[in-house]
């Protein structure tokens, strides 16, 4: 299926849990209230949770996985980080004389992405934007919808053909540069010569997998690709190719489960070479697993590649999610909700500063934006929607160890490294095809 255009400006379950209001405080906009009642998810009554009653609201969508699904897991810090960003928006004053509510239309598709794409199409004519669409391929089933309508969205996802299209308001390191920095990062680290990647058959393991590749020709190195099924159940034969391939560098372009099911059964049949996973591999859970054999391995042989700076980092944006988020267990996808919200953030501002906060007006938005202020957990220059994709994609990863000593058990070994393939790669396409 295609799912990617080029842009012009780069060439209904409800989870009650999640739609528990959330305190929190911090910073926002006053600006001028300038928007449009009528369009969709734009109204002048106030919001369900409303803290200034005089305010109308915008509604902004979720689909997450939530319960089932490989990446449920991350899906539910996910959200409620989400919630407690535009809690602290609506604090602050809101946007354009509006609060922005992100709970009344949440709704966990599982990772399917029929499903996805059904509860989309049950909320859509009640929201103006999509705060949250989890996935790669659950985002690529509703894309020519979402262009259609002119909806902007926030992927939780890194794949690069995000960068090719105005609806998407990526943050952070595409999975096919933060491959190219990991085998990288392998060669100058390790020396490696050969590497194994081990990718779901989906547009999140394509993407990664075509960065990997790009890496491993321009280092000369032996390259294999293994597909596997999410389960960690399923992973035998992923871990037989390992095994039976003996690569210096493992890269692991999975979810939790199974990225601790390979480690574990790689490591039990002899496979003494290292890990590096992608973003939605880690989770501090794995260092809790009794299997005693398998947390030294994570801990002496695996890398986690990340978009950015864990939940304990010190940057002003994560003293304010800590804040708003108030006692919870410190959870890096905390970080992603949270980080994954300034974009829409900023494009909302604009689209009512402009007098046109409607799906028009958002897009018109997105290619104005240039900079976001991320308070620190990513630099501004990674907030340009105004350029084309090789010039404005960020390409650094910050990359981390296992350990249990850190409040999410990663500690940060390299930070926002790019290495000399990222760098030099041309961006004039989504790395896997688009397809």
């Amino acid at each position: 299926m295609e799912i990617v255009m080029p842009r012009a400006r780069r060439l209904g379950s409800v989870i009650a849990v999640l739609v528990l209001g959330l305190s929190g405080c911090g910073g926002s906009s006053n600006d001028a209230a300038s928007a449009a009642p009528g369009a969709p998810g734009v109204t002048r009554e106030p919001c369900p949770q409303a803290i200034d009653k005089e305010k109308g609201c915008i509604y902004l969508g979720i689909i997450s996985d939530l319960t089932q699904g490989p990446f449920h897991e991350q899906g539910v810090p996910i959200t409620r980080a989400q919630q407690a960003f535009w809690r602290r928006v609506n604090q602050q004053g809101g946007v354009g004389g509006y609060e922005v509510d992100v709970t009344r239309y949440v709704a966990d598709s599982k990772y399917d992405p029929d499903e996805h794409q059904r509860l989309y199409r049950g909320m859509r004519s009640r929201v103006l934007a999509l705060a949250q669409t989890l996935g790669s391929p659950t985002t690529a089933r509703i894309l020519p919808e979402l262009r259609a309508a002119k909806v902007v969205a926030t992927p939780a996802s890194w794949i690069s053909a995000w960068e090719f299209e105005d609806v998407m308001l990526e943050s952070g390191a595409n999975y096919c540069f933060e491959s190219m920095n990991a085998v990288d990062h392998a060669v100058s680290a390790w020396r490696s010569e050969s590497v194994v990647a081990v990718h779901y058959d989906s547009d999140y393991g394509a993407d990664s997998t075509a960065g990997a590749r790009i890496a491993a020709y321009r280092n000369d190195m032996t390259f294999k690709t293994v597909k596997t099924t999410p389960g960690a159940d399923r992973q035998a034969a992923a871990v037989a190719a390992i095994v039976a391939a003996k690569p210096d560098l493992v890269l692991l372009s999975v979810g939790p489960a199974d990225l601790g099911a390979i480690v574990a059964q790689a490591t039990r049949a002899g496979y003494r070479g290292r890990f590096i996973g992608n973003a939605p591999t880690w989770i501090k859970s794995l260092l809790e697993i009794r299997d005693t054999a398998t947390v030294a391995a994570l801990k002496e042989r695996y890398v986690q590649a990340a978009p950015w700076k864990p939940f304990a980092s010190d940057s002003p944006g994560h003293t304010a999610m800590r804040k708003a988020l108030g006692p919870v267990e410190p959870n890096d996808n905390y970080t992603y909700g949270w980080v994954w919200s300034y974009p829409l953030k900023a494009v909302l501002q604009r689209a009512a500063a402009n007098g046109e906060l409607t799906r028009a007006g958002m897009l018109k938005a997105v290619r104005q934006v240039a900079r976001i202020d991320y308070e620190g957990m990513l630099p501004a220059e990674a907030g340009d929607f105004s350029g084309d994709p090789d010039s404005a994609a960020f390409r650094g990863t910050v990359f981390g160890m296992p350990d249990t000593g850190e409040l999410t058990g990663v500690r940060v070994v390299k930070d926002f490294y790019t290495g000399p393939t990222a760098e030099r790669h041309r961006l004039d396409r989504p790395c896997a095809g688009g397809s």
